[in-house]
């Protein structure tokens, strides 16, 4: 009933899980920073992706399940300070932008999944300058898509981080109500903290908004234009879900991450993890 199988796609290899009962399949490309780039439930992909940016190394990928690591978000200027000295790096950090190594593949007849691995590299310490090691294992199961972490530490000091994920969901619809606990959002619009009544809309905002008082680690919403409805369910590490479109692109990005953007310079909320130490944590996603 579950398969892997491998393939090329414009030199890229894709590693595609499927289930052949349910019509439904996962696509992870490893050399594009581990990327989730497709995944479909009864024939119909959930997704939105562009594949002009997936297909050129030197874009970020507009679409999939970016891997936001080890900062979410943007950094003032691009840059932080560390133990006296300042770093640049990039917009969500360093993991999407480096190849991923598959260590394991399986398949049996209740899932079908692929382990992935990523270290610290000279390239990566130019901007991160810590020894780690994630290892993310990727399920496609009959309820929908498991996505496993492991943050592990090689240090010798505290490692800093607030990772998060970036899906792109496909929608033409902007207009949503979200099925979630958070009462209050942060509209980066205009930096105004506001009340959640009922549907968000983010037609036309050039920036995003982030819910900031949620306690249930789940949020729901569904998709008018697609009849489905997406449940996403995470770790407790992660406190915010980030809401974000782009005009006249037919997705909304419903992102959790662990701390809101520039939290590298303001240093309040960091999840830190100890010298050997590794944080293992979790994110669900269901379609029905």
């Amino acid at each position: 009933m579950y398969q892997v199988k491998v393939y090329k796609d414009n030199a890229y290899d894709v590693y595609e899980l499927t289930n052949s009962e349910a019509n439904s399949w996962l696509k992870v490309v490893p050399e594009r920073g581990g990327i989730i780039t497709g995944f479909g439930v009864e024939g119909e992909e959930t997704l939105f992706l562009n594949k002009g940016t997936l297909y050129h190394a030197e874009k970020n990928i507009r679409g999939g399940i970016p891997i936001l690591f080890p900062i979410s978000g943007q950094l003032d200027k691009g840059e932080y300070e560390w133990n006296g000295k300042v770093y640049h790096m990039k917009n969500h950090g360093v993991a999407r932008n480096n190849p991923w190594e598959v260590i394991a593949t399986k398949a049996d007849e209740e899932q079908a999944s692929i382990t992935l691995r990523l270290k610290s590299n000279a390239e990566t310490k130019i901007e991160f300058p810590f020894d780690f090691e994630l290892i993310f294992t990727y399920t496609l199961t009959t309820k929908g898509l498991e996505i496993h972490q492991q943050y592990m530490n090689h240090s010798d000091s505290s490692m800093p981080m607030y990772p998060g994920f970036h899906p792109y969901f496909k929608t033409t619809h902007k207009d949503l109500t979200y099925i979630t606990d958070a009462k209050t959002y942060l509209d980066y619009n205009d930096m105004a903290v506001k009340e959640i009544e009922g549907r968000l809309d983010l037609a036309d905002k050039k920036e995003s908004f982030a819910l900031l008082d949620a306690t249930k680690k789940e949020i729901a919403f569904e998709l008018p234009d697609r009849k489905k409805t997406i449940s996403l369910t995470y770790g407790n590490e992660f406190n915010y879900v980030v809401l974000w479109t782009e005009k006249d692109q037919d997705f909304v990005c419903v992102e959790p991450w662990m701390a809101l953007t520039n939290e590298l310079n303001r240093k309040e909320e960091l999840v830190m993890v100890k010298p050997g130490e590794t944080l293992r944590t979790t994110l669900n996603i269901s379609v029905k």
